[in-house]
């Protein structure tokens, strides 16, 4: 069964109840029914984290925190070699750092991504995108 991972946008889909939510959601059950978590990059992590802040201060952190807890999802550590290809996509498609950091875990986990955000269009012929809207 092919790993998944989230980006940001997908996180912040749910908790702002966004177009979205509802398959995140349905993805997050099946994980669950699965045995298996939803992976999301330390770096797409620390975006949820302070848009959360700025728009629902320190209730909605702990909030998050506690959604990360307890739902199916592993906050991935980022390494070298996860940097070194972050950098690869930074360097030759039109993304953010933080959305190069989420292709670069799907790449090495050969998982499905899921997102909103259109700057993936540019790496869908390397990477599986689940496409939320």
């Amino acid at each position: 069964m092919r790993a998944t991972v989230f980006d940001s946008y997908a996180v912040l889909a749910l908790f702002f109840h966004e177009p979205g939510a509802e398959r995140v959601k349905e993805i997050l059950t099946d994980a669950a029914g699965a045995g298996r978590p939803v992976l999301i990059s330390a770096v797409n992590w620390a975006e949820v984290l302070y848009r959360v802040a700025r728009e629902q201060g320190d209730a909605g952190v702990e909030d998050a925190k506690r959604f990360e807890r307890t739902m199916p999802v592993d906050v991935v550590a980022v390494e070298l070699a996860q940097t070194e290809l972050a950098a690869e996509y930074k360097a030759a498609h039109k993304m953010s750092l933080a959305d190069a950091f989420a292709a670069a875990l799907a790449k090495q986990e050969k998982a499905e991504l899921f997102t909103g955000d259109p700057e993936f269009k540019a790496v869908q012929r390397d990477i599986k995108i689940g496409w939320l809207k």
